[in-house]
């Protein structure tokens, strides 16, 4: 049985026509796009595609590049006379042909026919490095976009075009300019459907980006291609991911909605100018900042240190990541909650200069995470960096854009300030913090009730905790009347730990002690659990009898037998648990 074949999208049976095409000779093309990145001159990214590369380029033949299409660049051949291709002429144009016939014996009226064949599309792109900026026109121009733009540094792309465009663009550019297109050839995967399949129309699984966009943005979408890559790797769209990324979004505005709409209230006309960024923070004036505004200057400077580092080597989606990270979990979950104690009375603020340095941290580290994360979300950031104080624009700037702004660290010699010691002692805060907020829920403390606490830290730990009392206020919720702060050793020390309390030992030489008539009401706390004691006991009684049934342990597959009994070792373990804090009850 014969197969007629096909064409896939207008159904028209596809019938062979002997033709004479076009070649090109590629032997000594493929020989200068080899030697290019043996020497260096460009760097393939991720390395283990170079394999491919020269897999490709020292088993190459020659180029068939004629096309039987009604669009795209005509073969730039010219044929001598009114009929027949026995004579033929290869020029730039016809005036060139012209010209070459005429050398040739030829008329100066001749008729000549220009070949109807286009160029292979791959051709064409092959010439789009540089025949885009001027070339050949303007080739030795000084001034020309050719000699500014060409060669470019880094070309983006997926690895499944390598040989079809990457290397024709690369053989084409070394034949004709003698320079290569690029300094780096970056390839990424290709977008799958979330399971890992390739998006197919025949299986229904393709995402529109459009629709994409329209649901969650195009910063979020943008952000989650270029995060979820690895040079080389698939990327799978995951339609969870992407709204969490828009949630991220979310969350970057109500940041600077917080900086905008209340923490610059009290910012007079003289501060404000004061408050853009112009530059990275000197030491001088990082040193006279507290704690928490060392540490998230710290951090901050550290991640710019570090995306400018993994940006550098192309591991992109590290970067992003790393900025997501710092701005959810450093900046809005603590700096943002300790900057209301330094503005606002109620939280323990008020002090004017307190109050004008954590603005200014403030808008520092916002600025700079801006500038960050432009790369990856350029309209929120472009949108919010408009909304903040901002530095006059300098003499060479086409726009007051952040698109145009300096990266936050120009100078690879002069690297920002930052401090271990801070870092280390506010870490040391945090885990207290965290430490009570754990016990609180232990002990199903109710969220809006004051507890009191007695911090033992020595040195200058001990100082720097004593300086923050109001911020650990604020985010374990204690009763400031009834904290205190005293050194490890000392008679306080003693005269806390000989009190009925819950002893946390934070780490080595800092603990904190929660009187438990704070902690909770003996007598609501008892009768709790007790009601959960019974409720356990009827469990237990329950699923031991099961056990303890013949017909259940012979009968059931050991499989569910085993699953009963370490449940019932669990119910007994939680029964363990409320009977010993029952006992130490008041």
């Amino acid at each position: 049985q014969q197969r007629v074949p096909r064409s896939q999208r207008g159904g028209e049976v596809i019938e062979p026509l002997v033709s004479s095409q076009w070649f090109v000779k590629t032997e000594g093309m493929g020989a200068k796009a080899l030697k290019a990145v043996e020497d260096g001159d460009m760097k393939i990214v991720p390395q283990r595609f170079e394999k491919t590369w020269n897999n490709w380029l020292t088993d190459i033949h020659d180029w068939c590049v004629s096309r039987q299409l009604w669009w795209g660049h005509r073969i730039p051949v010219w044929y001598v006379g009114e009929s027949g291709e026995s004579e033929y002429i290869v020029a730039r144009n016809e005036d060139e042909a012209r010209e070459k016939a005429t050398e040739m014996g030829h008329d100066k009226d001749v008729i000549l026919r220009q070949e109807e064949d286009v160029l292979d599309t791959w051709f064409s792109s092959g010439l789009w490095p540089f025949a885009t900026v001027g070339w050949p026109h303007t080739e030795g121009e000084e001034d020309s976009d050719l000699a500014r733009f060409y060669p470019g540094t880094c070309l983006e792309t997926g690895y499944d075009i390598l040989f079809f465009w990457v290397a024709r663009m690369a053989m084409m550019g070394l034949e004709l300019t003698g320079k290569p297109p690029f300094d780096v050839i970056y390839l990424h995967g290709l977008v799958r459907a979330a399971d890992g399949s390739k998006m197919s129309k025949t299986k229904g699984n393709v995402v529109d980006p459009l629709d994409t966009v329209a649901e969650y943005g195009a910063d979020s979408l943008r952000y989650s291609l270029v995060t979820g890559v690895t040079p080389g790797q698939d990327i799978p769209l995951n339609m969870e991911k992407i709204e969490a990324n828009r949630n991220f979004a979310n969350k970057l505005w109500n940041c600077c909605k917080f900086v905008t709409d209340n923490a610059l209230k009290g910012a007079d006309d003289e501060e404000r100018p004061g408050l853009g960024v112009s530059g990275p923070m000197s030491k001088e004036e990082f040193d006279s900042l507290s704690l928490p505004e060392r540490y998230i200057v710290s951090k901050c400077h550290s991640l710019v240190a570090s995306v400018t580092n993994d940006i550098e080597k192309y591991q992109l989606g590290a970067a992003g990541s790393k900025v997501y990270e710092f701005l959810w979990d450093e900046f809005a979950d603590w700096y943002i909650e300790i900057s209301k104690t330094r503005l606002y009375e109620g939280a323990g603020g008020g002090g004017e200069e307190e109050a004008k340095a954590a603005r200014r941290v403030l808008v520092y580290i916002l600025d700079t995470s801006l500038r960050l994360l432009h790369p990856y979300m350029p309209y929120v950031t472009e949108q919010l960096w408009h909304h903040i104080p901002r530095s006059p624009a300098t003499k060479d700037q086409a726009a007051h854009a952040l698109m145009l702004a300096d990266w936050p660290q120009m100078d690879d010699e002069s690297p920002l300030t930052t401090s271990e010691d801070a870092v280390s002692s506010f870490e040391s805060f945090q885990a207290l913090t965290r430490s009570i907020r754990n016990a609180r829920a232990e002990y199903n403390v109710e969220p809006g009730k004051r507890i009191s606490a007695t911090i033992i830290a020595s040195g200058s730990l001990k100082d720097e905790i004593s300086a923050e009392v109001k911020s650990l206020v604020a985010l374990a919720k204690l009763d400031p009347e009834k904290v205190s702060v005293v050194e490890a050793g000392s008679e306080e020390a003693k005269e806390a730990a000989a009190v009925d309390s819950v002893q946390l030992v934070v780490q080595d030489g800092v603990e904190a002690y929660l009187p438990l008539s704070g902690l909770i009401d003996p007598e609501k706390e008892r009768k709790r659990l007790e009601k959960q004691s019974e409720k356990l006991e009827k469990e237990i009684q329950k699923l031991a009898g099961r056990l303890q049934s013949k017909g259940f342990v012979d009968k059931a597959p050991a499989a569910v037998v085993d699953k009963a009994r370490n449940e019932l070792a669990e119910l007994e373990d939680q029964a363990a648990k409320i009977k010993s804090s029952l006992e130490a009850l008041p």
